[in-house]
């Protein structure tokens, strides 16, 4: 799964097993990070893949699952689909800080405001936190869903957990007492694949999900107060909410579908809904997008020549900026460090819950029964022209004895 995030002013992508870090603004080395070389578990090391098998143990790929960077910058955070929990610093140069275990392929990832803890959702439907200052310390079981979880924020005041799930569910529980739950977000009618808290908007909730519709919440009492549908708006038979970002100043937010070239943006004033903008069309369906600091827009693609696209906001419009020196240093080591990739998005499709619906099939059984029972209480008939009805024959009457 290929990620981009902004880690301070580092624009950090993921492709494969490997993680490239690039500086948006300075001529600086870039830092590329293979999970393929780290050492694995001891008892996965010792064991052959014969015993993996018989044992029914999944192996697992060095695959980078999620990825999570810290408010100020100097962390950053990733899973892999060896269950591995790996945090890395930034300062004063790029660094493994630890490698720890999870107990299941985690799902998402996110950091306190205070950056001294990461918390990690998985996909039994668990959250974990790990400290960040203790980094060799086993994490603390915190809250579970009976669904896979598929989306995680911390608030910026400390105050709450927001939790998505596959089951349509939004949670807003209390941080410190995450069995205490302060409210549900309920209105998707699909998976919920993403969330965001709107910068300068702290009491709003972004959310996004496969029923192709993005959410405005008030989520500390569950009330939503828009719903925007970008299936209506792109005309398209499905829609898949894939990924929402934000701005730094909170008023422009950008849309990632799975499986559309295009981006969807919307303006989000003070105490004001989202309005929709402008859409912007690409050459091909996104991996990723993120903001970097500036406010410019960074776009990933699964394309070797162009791995990534630049967007600026000038004069109330978006525009690819080609030109940018900042654009083109980046792009020259994503060309050289990137990994082709599958069609995204396949994940996302799998979410999806088959359908049963067995109600044509009940009413023409149904008919079946009615019409044998009808067949079995009418009359019988006969077939073809009628038979003659047959004289009945009466015997000589004998002769009376004189």
């Amino acid at each position: 799964m290929a990620t981009a995030v902004i880690c301070g002013e580092w624009l950090v992508t993921t492709s494969g097993e490997k993680l490239t870090a690039v500086h948006t603004c300075e001529s600086r080395d870039a830092f590329v990070f293979d999970c393929s070389k780290l050492e694995l578990k001891p008892k996965e090391a010792v064991a052959s893949d014969n015993s993996r098998e018989e044992c029914g143990e999944e192996a697992g790929s060095d695959a980078v699952l999620a990825v999570a960077a810290s408010p100020s910058g100097r962390l950053l955070a990733l899973t892999d689909d060896r269950k591995r929990l790996l945090l890395l610093a930034t300062e004063p140069d790029w660094h493994l800080q630890s490698c720890r275990w999870v107990t299941r392929r985690c799902t998402a990832l996110a950091f306190s405001p205070d950056e001294e803890s990461v918390w990690v959702a998985d996909k039994s439907g668990d959250v974990y936190s790990f400290s960040a200052i203790h980094t060799h310390t086993p994490g603390d079981l915190q809250l579970g869903h009976l669904s896979m979880l598929l989306a995680l924020v911390v608030t910026a005041d400390d105050r709450y957990v927001i939790t998505a799930d596959r089951d349509e569910k939004i949670r807003v529980s209390h941080k410190a007492a995450p069995h205490n739950i302060q409210s549900f977000c309920l209105a998707h009618t699909e998976f919920v694949s993403t969330l965001i808290v709107p910068p300068r908007h702290p009491d709003r909730l972004l959310s996004g999900s496969g029923d192709g519709s993005v959410k405005l919440w008030e989520y500390a009492n569950g009330q939503r107060l828009q719903s925007l549908d970008l299936q209506e708006m792109h005309q398209e038979e499905r829609v898949c909410i894939k990924r929402i970002t934000c701005s730094p100043d909170g008023q422009n937010i950008a849309v990632l579908c799975d499986r559309l070239p295009r981006l969807q943006l919307f303006e989000m004033k003070t105490g004001s809904e989202a309005t929709p903008t402008q859409s912007l069309p690409l050459p091909q369906s996104p991996l990723d997008m993120t903001f970097d600091p500036q406010g410019r827009l960074w776009v990933l693609l699964d394309d070797q020549h162009t791995p990534v696209l630049l967007f600026t906001h000038t004069s109330r419009h978006w525009e690819c900026d080609a030109d940018q020196p900042d654009l083109k240093r980046v792009t020259e080591v994503l060309q050289t460090h990137s990994v082709p990739l599958p069609e995204a998005g396949l994940r996302l499709q799998q979410l999806y819950k088959a359908g049963f619906d067995n109600s044509a099939t009940y009413r023409q059984r149904k008919e079946q029964r009615l019409q044998e029972k009808r067949d079995r209480s009418a009359p019988p008939q006969c077939n073809g022209a009628k038979r003659p009805r047959q004289r009945q024959q009466t015997k000589p009457s004998s002769p009376s004895s004189a």
